[in-house]
């Protein structure tokens, strides 16, 4: 690396919030699957502590040596109900706390895989695990969960999404954080890092490193050199400046990999803000040109921003993957919540947003009051927007009990301060119990 990265990257780091957001050890959890739950919970917490167990020394170590932060170390498994056989509610329990007891015992932030995949309809497992959510995302600490409701080739699984309103709500009503723990999505992605939606799917090695990084600060301050240039001038400087970051990624995660002596995967390059000033997706878009993110013309921002992100780390690596873009969670970007809190940011223009960004309706507070079957109505929509135009697309929506528009929620750390924020109070409920099965899209039959 010449001088001049050298430099650039150091001041990345010291100024611009550049991170590592996480390296994620990815494990299958297939050949665990032999005699009853209990010997099978424990052969996954035996498979986990086995592989992981350097896991965060290793981050530690290149952390120490080249100066950049590393701020989760994370593992994500098999989606937890393809293991399940015929494993009831209370016995998908024994799972949960193995993978919870797995991640303490090696020291890591979170883990990710206690997920299903119904976008074409349930196993026993499938069900199994989503009744058992509430107790599972209640009783663990640092258990992360998805469901993947819907996808371009299958359609969208309308009895699924009844469910996954129902449980969101029986979630809210044990605990006001739990649902943070959560993600729904349509068109998942099997090598995601980030959480709450990363498991390791099916198609991928046993055991495999993958990392995100996060340089929302990086942009903001590349894009402040460029003030009153052309629309073009913009694109290629965030196109430059993510052509940076995915090379510190990389060559993190090949490191991670060799010294772990496992896969290296990919590089997820995700703008993932956090609360902090100067860390915030929402101030990218203000510095393009927007007064408050929100306001007209934030869809458009955000799609520029989005493709430059993709196209500068698809010229710095091969394995760029996972999701790669930018993430809009309200409640961990400050200028999203800055936004939310004086009006301008809503959830219609949210789901506007999501049509062109990496993930979907992200940490968002709503009053506890909210009718399950209008939470299923904006999963709803989020899938179609996922499915009909090929993209990943999800809801992590947190619904507060005994709180309503305009409180403010405090989750803590990472997880930022929420304004409660208004829904559309007509309701979604006839629609939702017809239940079935939305049709995949025409374009889906490619074959």
């Amino acid at each position: 690396m010449e001088t001049k990265q050298i430099l650039e990257t150091i001041q990345m780091v010291e100024e611009e919030h550049l991170d590592i957001r996480t390296i994620t050890m990815g494990i299958s959890l297939l050949d665990t699957v032999a005699g009853d739950p209990k010997t099978i919970a424990q052969n996954i917490y035996n498979k986990i502590t086995t592989y992981a167990k350097d896991l965060v020394s290793v981050a530690e170590q290149i952390e120490r040596e080249f100066g950049i932060p590393i701020t989760n170390k994370r593992i994500s498994v098999t989606p937890i109900a393809l293991i399940a056989g015929h494993a009831t509610p209370d016995e998908m329990l024994y799972y949960a706390h193995a993978m919870d007891d797995a991640a303490k015992t090696v020291g890591v932030d979170f883990i990710g895989g206690y997920s299903a995949l119904v976008q074409k309809g349930f196993a026993n497992g499938d069900l199994a695990l989503i009744k058992s959510m509430p107790r599972a995302l209640t009783e663990t600490d640092l258990v992360m969960s998805s469901v993947n409701i819907g996808s371009t080739k299958a359609g969208i699984n309308l009895d699924a999404i009844k469910l996954m309103g129902e449980t969101v709500m029986a979630i809210a009503e044990k605990s006001d954080t739990a649902n943070a723990k959560l993600v729904i999505f349509a068109n998942a992605v099997e090598d995601n890092p980030f959480m709450a939606g990363a498991f390791h799917g099916i198609s991928e090695p046993d055991v495999v490193i993958n990392v995100g990084v996060s340089g929302p600060g990086v942009v903001k301050r590349a894009i402040e050199k460029v003030k009153g240039e052309s629309i073009q001038v913009v694109a290629e400087t965030v196109k430059q400046t993510a052509f940076k970051i995915t090379r510190v990624g990389q060559m993190v995660g090949s490191l991670a990999a060799q010294r772990l002596g496992v896969e290296f995967g990919i590089v997820d390059l995700s703008l993932a803000p956090t609360p902090a000033r100067g860390d915030s997706v929402a101030e990218v878009l203000e510095e393009i040109g927007l007064e408050q993110v929100g306001a007209h013309g934030t869809t458009a921002a955000l799609m520029l921003l989005n493709d430059a992100v993709k196209k500068g780390g698809v010229m710095a690596s091969q394995r760029v993957g996972g999701l790669s873009g930018a993430f809009i969670p309200v409640s961990e970007d400050a200028g999203m919540i800055d936004a939310a809190k004086a009006g301008v940011l809503s959830l219609a223009k949210l789901e506007a947003m999501t049509s062109v960004c990496s993930v979907g309706l992200d940490m968002i507070a709503i009053p506890g009051d909210t009718p399950a079957t209008t939470i299923s109505a904006m999963i709803a929509d989020e899938a179609a927007i996922g499915v009909q135009n090929n993209k990943t697309t999800a809801v992590r929506i947190l619904p507060t009990i005994g709180k309503y528009v305009g409180d403010m929620i405090d989750y803590g750390g990472l997880l930022g301060t929420a304004p409660v924020m208004p829904v559309v109070e007509k309701s979604s409920a006839d629609f939702i119990n017809r239940g079935g099965h939305i049709p995949a899209p025409i374009h889906s039959f490619k074959n």
